[in-house]
């Protein structure tokens, strides 16, 4: 997943997909077979949000920001792997991506493409989920540079 920061009026906001009234995620998805991460995230970022140039180089996918397992079938994500669990179902990483200096975003006609502020995301886990609701923290590690 690619975790895209814009900034307004000084401060972070986080560039999710909105479908719906209350589903937020951050875009990405599942990689394809020999695919690496960084190949990876930047086809499904080019696929999900597209840019304006459309070339895939435009996206500059940085460090990874958080990990997040799967140890079963069921919807549930940890910030760890148990230590009962071997083979995890699915390992999630979140990268940090850095966007060109100008860029178009090109978002499917059933979702919107929504910028919320790191305060709106902090300990808002009912509305967002685990996953996003920690971006604060993980993110507080950075030194955001608003030029």
């Amino acid at each position: 997943q690619g975790v895209v920061l814009v900034h307004q009026h000084r401060h972070a906001h986080v560039l999710l997909l909105q479908k719906g009234e209350n589903y937020f995620k951050l875009p990405g998805g599942k990689l394809k077979p020999g695919e690496s991460e960084r190949e990876g995230l930047t086809r499904l970022l080019t696929a999900k949000i597209g840019s304006s140039a459309g070339s895939p180089g435009d996206w500059e996918v940085g460090e990874v920001v958080s990990k997040w397992w799967r140890p079963n079938f069921d919807t549930a994500l940890f910030p760890y792997l148990p230590p009962h669990i071997t083979k995890p179902k699915e390992e999630m990483k979140q990268c940090l991506v850095r966007l060109p200096e100008t860029c178009t975003f090109a978002i499917p006609t059933d979702k919107n493409l929504v910028a919320v502020p790191l305060f709106d995301l902090f300990d808002n886990t009912a509305r967002y989920g685990p996953v996003i609701a920690s971006l604060p923290q993980k993110l507080s590690r950075f030194t955001v540079n608003y030029g």
